[in-house]
């Protein structure tokens, strides 16, 4: 069969991601370190990422939620993929894309949240560096944005040769070198380097979508369950939703995990060789955000009482189960590697009889009982 030479991104747009990933995760770590710091104990702020109320022993606020530990995997695992020469590049330019929309989307509700008039009794410096923060995240993801777009290289005008004569022939097919044979991948299913296998595409698409779907339902229902007014503050932000500064508004982020794993869950469909990274970090952030009112519902004790609660809660109970169960599969189905490169095999030259129990190809003369010297 042809190969697909995988030339998506250059090594110097890979490199350029690379580093903006790793000033990404910097930001990340210094407001988590800077919450630990402020801290009574330090597994308070993992308290207060879980829902919980807890304060810090300053007169202050929280800077960080359940998100930006998973911002800052994210971003590490990202640049680790634009470095390791083993992912092919349509993989890691996805990977670039998904952690600049899952930033983009987070952050982008903040830039009004933190100019609002409820927040002036915090610390003035506090709010200046968070405002200042996410005005460089939503640089920084822009700019990786624009790294794939510009970082884009041409595809090698050798891709899918089948063998050096150009003509197909089955594994192990002569070369016409005396006593050599090229290495021609067989068996492989059809698709670009890093492309989910169909099983696995199926899977992690319909996990996502009814996830995103279930998840975007909720919101609709509390949408016509509150009436807009009320819905709004809850959307685009209000000092009775407020609980950390770099923590979007409930539902802007209900939302905006349903567009993500609707989106994710599309590319998995369509088998896209960046479908894999986005539907990781879909379902990463589809697991958090259920595991979290998840442990608020059994802390509160909604588990232990649910046939006697209403059918709303009821519901919501439901809902954040099933973000939950399919968030956690969908990340084990869309872990599963993807298609190989096998441009990287197919020029490869090697001498016949080199494998264990293989033979000589039809009509090749036999190999010389002294080899070459150099060979």
């Amino acid at each position: 069969m042809s190969t697909v030479r995988d030339g998506v991104l250059t090594r110097g747009a890979r490199g350029a991601g690379a580093l903006v990933c790793l000033l990404l995760a910097l930001l990340a770590a210094g407001w988590i370190i800077r919450d630990l710091a402020v801290a009574e104990h330090p597994v308070d702020v993992g308290w207060a990422w879980l829902g919980e109320t807890r304060r810090p022993r300053e007169f202050t606020a929280w800077a960080t939620s359940a998100l930006d530990p998973l911002l800052l995997l994210g971003a590490l695992v990202a640049a680790v993929a634009q470095v390791r020469r083993a992912v092919p590049s349509s993989v890691a330019a996805g990977a670039l894309l998904s952690l600049a929309a899952a930033v983009a989307l987070l952050r982008i509700p903040l830039v009004w949240v933190l100019d609002a008039g409820w927040l002036q009794g915090l610390d003035s410096r506090l709010t200046l560096w968070a405002r200042l923060t996410v005005y460089a995240q939503l640089a920084l993801a822009a700019v990786l944005i624009m790294i794939v777009a510009a970082g884009r290289r041409r595809p090698d005008a050798r891709a899918g040769r089948h063998t050096a004569g150009g003509a197909p022939g089955p594994a192990g097919a002569a070369a016409g070198v005396y006593g050599v044979v090229r290495a021609v991948p067989s068996g492989i299913a059809a698709g670009r380097p890093g492309s989910p296998y169909r099983g696995s595409a199926a899977t992690t698409g319909v996990l996502l979508a009814a996830a995103g779907l279930v998840l975007a339902g909720w919101e609709i229902h509390w949408c016509r369950q509150l009436g807009w007014s009320l819905y709004r503050k809850g959307l685009l932000g209000d000092a009775s939703v407020f609980r950390a500064l770099l923590q979007p508004p409930v539902h802007w982020q209900g939302a905006a995990l349903a567009v993500l794993a609707l989106a994710a869950a599309g590319a998995a469909l369509c088998r896209a060789p960046w479908s894999r990274p986005a539907a990781l970090t879909a379902a990463a952030l589809l697991l958090a955000y259920g595991a979290v009112a998840l442990v608020h519902a059994v802390r509160t004790g909604e588990f232990g009482r649910l046939a006697g609660l209403s059918v709303h809660a009821q519901l919501g109970v439901g809902t954040v189960v099933l973000v939950s169960a399919g968030g956690l599969a969908a990340l084990c189905a869309a872990a599963r590697p993807g298609l190989p490169d096998t441009a990287r095999d197919a020029g490869a030259v090697r001498a016949y009889g080199s494998a264990p129990g293989e033979l000589r190809p039809p009509h090749a003369p036999p190999p010389p009982s002294t080899l070459p010297p150099g060979w």
